[in-house]
């Protein structure tokens, strides 16, 4: 039978037709069907090529919720003690033009004892010795500098590389150029420990302008990952499964009458991705088969490390399963009801005591555990923090926020282990050399190229512009990468 189609309807499937092929042109792979976008003719998770060969097939990015002293773990200031109690000298607040909350207080020395680790004799202090035993699968970046120094805008701009909401995290970005690469679970999975979301919530996951399908799908501590995905217990599975093709079908009615909702598109994909979720998630955080040597390994047998080590167990588990971006947020150490982050504006040796007995051991272990099962190679572990701490003091026995000189690492495939780039001054404030300096976008730059994309050329095209990870910044180290 003869179909007659309006002049309307013509002009807009064309339309149509010819937009997703422009937005598909931007995406790594290119061609009319690459995309997204195009029209729902394809998966908009189904996996794409990257622009070349990547290194590495997951990130896990380890986020220091509160940001820590780096003076106090990695680097090692040993004129720092010499000029405690004294005043800062002016020449070191030179070009400082960031006001902290604090102000300027006298010079206060890291009251560690250190020691050097490994081929490379990286200096650890006695919080992080269990790290240090990693020495040598660790890129040290002692150069990093971000803008802001209040803790919000500094963690939006560590994920998403802007000071206000509204732009994609680096792992939407990463979802949207690559999709995923196990259709049973989400290629983007936040973890946290603790009771509560970490501070500022989703939005530190969220697609921004991207369609909605590429945010992360936080998954809860304890068995049950994600709210409401079990099926009720008076619910078949048939039933449900009937219930879900309804649903389907009216959502796809929908979907044809408005093609430009990514709303609801992301509607469709969850439902689906849901369905198989109700097997997959549980079982992919489930650590009953894990062996008593692993669970010890992560510290899943110390109070303080427990629920720590079980949410790094899991990322590596979902790193098994093909997850292409865990990102895990570290909350309160388990046990303490006044110290809920790394935020140490004052009694920074009780903070940082039991925020790093918290993280030591399990960090440690998840680097050794990749390694033993082969996947240390293909899997990107990145520690990171909004920004540092002062080498001067505040309240007497803490330190401030330093956006402009402080500690990050890389450990993994595709990084220089043992490396070290840049360094801070001798006291630990500011980074010395400004021409080894590393913003967020190099960061988030240098962690693409690592996934096999091209920062400059992955990109969106967001009312009339072609938006991309890194704004209008961001160089790749390239004296990180081996």
């Amino acid at each position: 039978m003869c179909q007659h189609h309006s002049r309307r309807d013509f002009l807009l499937k064309s339309g149509l037709g010819l937009g997703a092929a422009a937005v598909t042109g931007f995406l790594p792979g290119g061609g009319l069907l690459a995309g997204a976008m195009a029209a729902d003719l394809i998966d908009p998770l189904a996996p794409k090529a990257p622009h070349f060969p990547a290194k590495v097939k997951s990130v896990i990015w380890l986020h220091m919720n509160g940001a820590p002293s780096t003076l106090d773990l990695f680097d090692y200031k040993p004129d720092l003690i010499k000029l405690a109690g004294k005043e800062v000298p002016a020449s070191f607040l030179k070009g400082i033009k960031t006001s902290t909350q604090g102000g300027v207080g006298k010079l206060f020395a890291s009251k560690r004892e250190w020691k050097q680790y490994g081929e490379s004799g990286h200096y650890f202090s006695d919080l992080v010795p269990n790290i240090g035993t990693q020495a040598d699968k660790i890129a040290f970046i002692k150069s990093s500098v971000t803008v802001g120094a209040t803790h919000d805008i500094s963690i939006l701009k560590l994920n998403t590389g802007d000071l206000s909401p509204g732009r994609p995290s680096l792992g939407a970005w990463i979802s949207y150029a690559l999709g995923s690469a196990n259709p049973d679970l989400p290629p983007y999975v936040v973890l946290y420990n603790g009771k509560n979301e970490p501070s500022a919530g989703s939005v530190n996951w969220n697609s921004g302008f991207l369609p909605a399908v590429y945010q992360g799908t936080a998954f809860r501590p304890g068995p049950s990952p994600i709210f409401y995905l079990e099926r009720p217990e008076l619910r078949t599975d048939g039933q449900q499964h009937a219930s879900l093709d309804l649903l389907r079908r009216l959502n796809q009615q929908n979907a044809a009458r408005y093609p430009s909702d990514t709303e609801l598109k992301a509607r469709l994909r969850s439902y689906d991705l849901a369905d198989r979720m109700q097997v997959s998630a549980p079982e992919a955080v489930d650590l009953s088969k894990e062996t008593d040597a692993t669970k010890e390994l992560y510290g899943l047998n110390d109070e303080t490390s427990a629920s720590y080590g079980t949410t790094l167990l899991r990322a590596r588990r979902l790193v098994e399963r093909g997850v292409r971006f865990i990102q895990v947020v570290s909350g309160a150490p388990d046990g303490q009801t006044d110290i809920t982050s790394w935020d140490a504006h004052s009694d920074l040796e009780k903070n940082h005591s039991v925020n790093a007995r918290m993280i030591d051991k399990p960090i440690a272990g998840l680097l050794a555990d990749l390694q033993s099962r082969g996947l240390l190679d293909t899997t990107l572990v990145v520690w990171t923090s909004e920004f540092g701490r002062t080498s001067y003091g505040q309240s007497g026995n803490g330190r401030d926020h330093n956006p402009w000189g402080y500690t990050q690492w890389m450990a993994g495939g595709g990084v220089k282990a043992g490396y070290t780039h840049g360094a801070t001054d001798e006291i630990g404030l500011q980074v010395a050399n400004k021409d080894q300096a590393v913003d967020t976008y190099d960061l988030h730059a240098t962690v693409l190229q690592l996934m096999g994309l091209d920062h400059l050329k992955t990109t969106f095209l967001n009312n009339g512009r072609s938006e991309r990870p890194t704004v209008v910044y961001g160089k790749v180290i390239k004296e990180l990468i081996a």
